[in-house]
């Protein structure tokens, strides 16, 4: 497959390529179920699961450099079936968000009125994306690049505008800290901030679109490293600072807050139109279509990947790895497109319908993918002890190491564990609802189905691979220790020959 992402390229799609409609729009449900304090306590939790998920993606996918898609690891390192259901899982999770951001794409330019039907909004955006997708892995990095350095300065204009507002900058005065004592830190206790955690997780979800993209560069490891370091700043800046401020802006029972009322209004549109701000907020809400948008095109690259992999490791039909002369995979991409057609169905009666159910389905994919990569680093670990490899040699190594691994692992299982506590009684909704449980938690059994399936088809009874039979040798990534130490030496001397301004940009961004 062709490899013609850029480094700067996947540094921008690191910094701001997952920002989407997660951030942007579904914010404000969380901020409406749990209050400001439990919606940033749910951020948090994500906010450390995620970075140390990042961590150990890298780990993995410097010392194994794959092509394609990195759940390879589920078959290889953790079990085949295992391995089946995660790679059908996360081609799942992204081929629904296709259609599902090309009809946010027109809700969100209903915030203009204008009484043109959705499906026309949909139709342009659906020639857009193909537009862009046709031209392969080019085509996604170009416009990435483009829509991350949009959502990027929009976010950090938007931080330093809250941050006037909360002073007192806006026509309503000083803000401050009123909305945390009025209507108060928390709503629906306890279970809303459990169920704020899933949201949180769908606003985060797409972070490990960084290990795919650097796969892509002409330099896997050192795209890697950079980008990964531009993770912490997207977790700090885009997700925790943003984030605060809006809790410090935007009351919880604001009625325009989605959760509140049937509004698809941003949270960050209502803050800036509750500090008295004139046309900003149609702005900002450009910004936001473009980072629907964005998602949309980040969807079809991440569809495409993952359908390869299944072919390649004999889980899909051969035909979705065959390579065109110009090293696109070209049916799977078109088998990606196919299915923004049902975003079409935004014209008709029974869209919020089909959409909650496509909703469920992405539900909480996201998370068992995390689990599935944390472990796949605890199980490699182990096999490298038992086998008596030593672990002090690999390209990258994983801040917090195993520990870091067992943390996101136990934060997993404990997210798996709220959601379908919440599902069973959800938030100010009637209990015991087998409709609503199974759209907040269709997810579980369908990993569960493709995973026994895959186990009676194959008629393997294994639960997993023991640790003396993973093959961790080959594709292995090792470093020279003497090579190692004088590529330092010759990195620090060229590091001193840069000027100060060089380093200061290189050593944070």
């Amino acid at each position: 497959m062709e490899d013609n992402l850029k480094e700067y390229q996947v540094k921008l799609i690191a910094l701001g390529g997952a920002i989407g409609s997660g951030l942007f729009i579904s914010s404000a449900q969380a901020l409406a179920q749990a209050g400001p304090a439990g919606c940033l306590i749910g951020y948090s939790v994500i906010a450390i699961l995620i970075y140390f998920i990042v961590q150990a993606l890298g780990e993995l996918t410097s010392t194994y450099p794959v092509k394609g898609n990195f759940l390879v690891y589920s078959t290889r390192f953790i079990d085949e079936s295992w391995g089946f259901a995660m790679n059908w899982n996360y081609a799942l999770q992204w081929i629904v968000t296709i259609p599902l951001s090309l009809v946010s794409a027109s809700l969100t330019i209903e915030f203009w009125g204008g009484g043109i039907n959705p499906a026309v909004w949909v139709a342009v955006f659906y020639v857009l994306v193909c537009a862009i997708n046709i031209f392969g892995v080019k085509g996604y990095g170009y416009g990435e690049s483009f829509f991350s350095i949009i959502k990027v300065l929009a976010i950090v204009g938007f931080c330093i505008l809250a941050i006037i507002l909360i002073a007192g900058g806006g026509s309503q005065g000083y803000v401050g800290g009123k909305h945390w004592h009025e209507p108060g830190p928390f709503a629906h206790s306890l279970k809303g901030t459990l169920g704020t955690l899933v949201n949180a997780a769908f606003s985060f979800a797409g972070t490990e679109l960084v290990a795919i993209a650097a796969g892509a560069a002409p330099n896997p490891r050192r795209a890697l490293s950079n980008a990964i370091k531009q993770i912490f700043w997207r977790i700090s800046v885009f997700y925790m600072l943003s984030i605060t401020l809006i809790c410090f802006l935007v009351p919880y029972n604001d009625p325009s807050l989605l959760g509140n009322s049937s509004s698809s209004a941003s949270p960050f549109v209502i803050a800036i139109k509750n500090g008295g701000v004139k046309v900003l907020p149609s702005i900002f809400n450009a910004v936001i279509l473009l980072a629907v948008l964005s998602v949309a095109n980040a969807s079809v690259f991440a569809s495409y990947k993952p359908l390869v992999a299944l072919s390649e490791a004999g889980h899909g039909p051969k035909f979705l790895s065959y390579i065109d002369r110009k090293g696109r995979p070209i049916y799977s991409i078109l088998i990606c497109l196919a299915f923004g057609l049902i975003g079409f169905v935004s014209a008709s009666s029974k869209q919020q319908v089909v959409f909650d159910w496509l909703l469920a389905i992405s539900g909480l994919s996201t998370i068992f993918i995390w689990l599935s990569i944390s472990l796949a680093q605890v199980r490699v670990n182990y096999a490298c002890k038992v086998q008596g490899i030593a672990l002090d040699n690999k390209p990258f190594n994983a801040v917090g190491g195993d520990n870091g691994a067992y943390l996101s692992i136990f934060i997993c299982i404990i997210i798996l564990m709220a959601q379908f506590y919440v599902a069973l009684f959800p938030v100010g909704g009637p209990q015991l609802d087998a409709n609503g449980f199974f759209k907040a938690y269709v997810s579980a059994p369908i990993v569960a189905v493709m995973f026994v399936g895959h186990k009676i088809w194959t008629k393997n009874w294994r639960l997993y691979i023991p640790a003396d039979k993973i093959d961790i040798t080959t594709g292995r990534s090792v470093v020279d220790p003497d090579v190692a130490q004088q590529e330092k030496i010759e990195d620090d001397e060229r590091w001193k020959a840069q000027s100060w301004g060089y380093r200061f940009l290189h050593t944070w961004c």
